[in-house]
């Protein structure tokens, strides 16, 4: 199968790159060692849109598809990964989850600020003593008759300072363990105990805002569950696939960002009076990291393009994310060997790549969590 971009998704990747190569890359390290990304950053992609690239346009977003959101992503990663984060987060399972499964009422007061970047989304989700095993949840949401009560800790959630809307995962019926009576509401973080925690030290992607989250007696109205209560895990689990095949981009663009890097560096460098790039071995290096480049770029376009014709893609978006982070690190670790000493000081952006790209085989479904998921789908027929 051979998957090629219409001349509109060209068209909007090369934007995108010129965008990443203007406004992300010559300040990346600047956002790194200052683990910040600034408001001014934010407010000038929503009004591009790529705060509200696959929304509906009947609620102000572009209403595009995921393959081209995926070639957009992949070069707004390729600038500086930390903020691709925040995008992919906002909008493969914020805006996506409202858009999908919310109440038009709910569309109509978060979801069209959210897509023009007024309102960044929060995905909370994960707590301290459930990562993986999301059907664990502990975190609260009790029936006080017109509004819920929740109570609880979230742990790791991207922009969770930045946020103007939380997505939160929380149990609304005690009784019932595992997957059942988990729901899923709208919150917004200005509502009282709510109260974010200081943003987390971290190896890599340091532009990205993440923190815990702790919800104390919060208040949220009735009106403002996503779905029906009871139908939270069914949702997360269905939005999980497009954060995976966000994830799967973002590698890409980490890897093809790094090989850039080597391949110019190899041209400049010189070694017994030759350039670097003369040696086969350097050569052979830039030859596997390249291929490995295109294949995980085939899975994730597959996986898109699966996605936008409505048809199942849990294995395939795993597949993708398992393959294409996996390409990540063995690409930036070569990217950093070719570098050789330089590749390990913080001037040259291998350094960044090589503590970035760590992440993608940990969040939005560990490597190990990927595997589960296409072995049982495979051994189920």
């Amino acid at each position: 199968m051979d998957f090629r971009l219409t001349d509109d998704d060209l068209e909007l990747k090369q934007m995108a790159r010129e965008f990443a190569e203007k406004r992300l890359y010559p300040y990346a390290e600047e956002y790194d060692e200052k683990e910040t990304t600034p408001r001014e950053l934010i407010d000038e992609a929503g009004e591009l849109g790529y705060l509200g690239f696959t929304a509906s346009e009947d609620y102000g977003g572009m209403g595009l598809s995921a393959v081209a959101f995926g070639g957009v992503l992949e070069e707004i990663c390729a600038g500086c990964a930390g903020f691709g984060i925040l995008v992919s987060v906002h909008n493969s399972l914020c805006c996506e989850i409202v858009d999908k499964f919310g109440c038009d009422d709910l569309k109509k007061k978060y979801l069209t600020k959210m897509v023009t970047g007024e309102y960044v989304g929060a995905y909370c989700l994960t707590e301290p003593d459930a990562g993986t095993d999301v059907a664990s949840i502990r975190t609260s949401a009790e029936d006080k008759g017109d509004h819920y009560l929740i109570n609880g800790t979230k742990a790791f959630v991207t922009s969770g300072g930045l946020a103007g809307v939380l997505i939160v995962f929380a149990r609304t019926d005690a009784s019932e363990d595992g997957h059942k009576g988990i729901s899923c509401f709208v919150v917004e973080p200005g509502w009282n105990g709510i109260n974010p925690g200081k943003p987390e030290k971290k190896c890599g992607m340091k532009a990205s805002d993440t923190r815990e989250i702790n919800f104390t007696d919060v208040k949220v109205p009735k009106e403002n569950i996503i779905g029906k209560p009871g139908e939270g895990f069914k949702m997360a689990v269905s939005i999980l696939n497009a954060g995976r095949l966000g994830v799967a981009f973002q590698a890409i663009g980490i890897a093809q960002a790094a090989l850039n890097e080597a391949v110019k560096y190899s041209k400049e460098r010189k070694q017994f009076n030759q350039p670097i790039a003369n040696f086969q071995a350097i050569q052979f290096k830039i030859a596997d990291m390249a291929t490995r480049i295109d294949a995980g770029r085939l899975l994730a376009y597959r996986a898109a393009e699966m996605k936008d014709r409505g048809e199942m893609c849990a294995r395939e978006c795993s597949m993708a994310k398992l393959f294409c982070s996996q390409t990540a690190n063995y690409v930036v670790n070569e990217a950093v060997q070719i570098h050789g000493g330089y590749g390990y000081m913080k001037e040259y952006a291998v350094e960044r790549y090589f503590r970035d790209a760590r992440l993608t085989e940990i969040y939005e479904g560990t490597t190990e969590a990927q595997r589960m998921v296409i072995s049982r789908d495979i051994l189920k027929d």
